[in-house]
């Protein structure tokens, strides 16, 4: 909607993605906080479970995945319980929700 209105693409990606880049960092941080109640809270639900499962096995290798609906916010909460590498996270993370957005423009 925004670059029907004419707003420079730039501008719309940089609007998209801060709130969701900070939407991911308040989720490694409440994983790695409130690392029980997180634990406890994923393993209540069938995508928790799946997500605590492939970040104990695969530990960094979840992170190419949480941009991916569904199973990515989930992957962000277990990157904090399992105290994955902030910045790493941060970087991997935020920048694949960038080229998601950026994907999205090329292709509508």
């Amino acid at each position: 909607m925004a670059l029907q209105n004419e707003m420079p693409l730039w501008r719309a990606l940089v609007f998209a993605s801060t709130g969701n880049i900070f939407a991911i960092i308040l989720n490694y941080w409440l994983g790695y906080w409130l690392y029980e109640k997180t634990k406890t809270k994923l393993t209540k639900s069938k995508t928790g479970t799946k997500a605590l499962g492939y970040g104990g096995k695969y530990g960094y290798f979840i992170l190419p995945f949480t941009w991916l609906p569904v199973i990515g916010d989930p992957l962000t909460l277990v990157a904090g319980v399992l105290r994955l590498n902030f910045y790493t996270f941060v970087l991997v993370s935020g920048s694949l929700r960038v080229l998601r957005y950026y994907a999205l423009y090329l292709l509508f």
